[in-house]
């Protein structure tokens, strides 16, 4: 099999075996990922035993094979935990959760990236799936991250998207710039942004900026079509508030740290 992306050097073919082994699942013998990889049984067995030393990867007995070590867990939290919003943050996500009976998020920039923040959700609000915490999320596909987009200059917003494209997630998603270049528009002039089903089918959403001087982040809820055909116009007043009281605690809190 001819090998995904390059595994040259020793760094770079220790993650592409983390990476089959993620694609895998548990169980995968060294057999599988050389075959995978295209790369020697033998350079394949060395970087798997630094990879187990290492805690990146398990070897699992009962199937003398390999998974993912704890040691990829605590990076992931790691990462979450670095864009995770405060306490107080979190708790109006929480309440706009109760108020509404919708599943809430916050999404920021982490450098280029549109991240997701914090999530509140529960089973009879779930979030919609791949909505993951520490996570990028396609800006042209959702609500949050056309918020964010919107008051950039085109040129930004191209740099922006360059990394990903506009790749289609569903019928609906916005694939081509004139069209997301409108979408913007009517962003910047409504002040918020609504996505219906651009993400994922059956989902719709609305979101709107946490006030500031730069946009940084949004507040957003997420509900089936359905039902978001039904209660668009109270679920926008609910986020616009949120977002709103979210710029306060943030703002109370730079205070408050600023005093220490």
């Amino acid at each position: 099999m001819e090998p995904e992306r390059s595994t040259g050097t020793s760094i770079t073919r220790a993650l592409r075996i983390v990476e089959a082994v993620a694609a895998a699942g548990d169980g995968v013998t060294a057999k599988a990922i050389a075959r995978r990889l295209s790369c020697p049984l033998p350079t394949v067995y060395r970087a798997l035993g630094t990879l187990v030393e290492e805690g990146y990867l398990v070897r699992l007995q009962e199937s003398r094979g390999y998974g993912l070590g704890y040691r990829i867990a605590e990076l992931h939290r790691s990462l979450a935990d670095q864009v995770r919003p405060t306490a107080p943050v979190r708790t109006l996500l929480h309440e706009l959760h109760g108020s509404v009976g919708a599943a809430t998020h916050l999404v920021v920039f982490r450098d280029t990236d549109v991240v997701v923040a914090a999530v509140d959700e529960c089973a009879d609000h779930p979030r919609p799936d791949g909505f993951d915490v520490g996570e990028p999320t396609p800006a042209h596909a959702t609500a949050g991250g056309k918020v964010l987009l919107a008051p950039l200059r085109p040129a930004r917003v191209s740099e922006l998207l360059a990394p990903y494209g506009m790749p289609r997630l569903t019928s609906r998603t916005l694939v081509e710039r004139r069209g997301l270049d409108r979408e913007l528009m009517r962003v910047r002039s409504a002040g918020v942004a609504v996505e219906v089903e651009e993400y994922r089918p059956g989902i719709a959403g609305v979101a709107a900026p946490v006030p500031g001087a730069v946009v940084r982040a949004a507040v957003g809820v997420t509900v089936s079509r359905a039902e978001f055909a039904a209660r668009r116009w109270e679920l926008e007043v609910a986020v616009r508030e949120a977002a709103a009281r979210v710029a306060r605690a943030e703002t109370d809190d730079a205070r408050a740290t600023g005093a220490h």
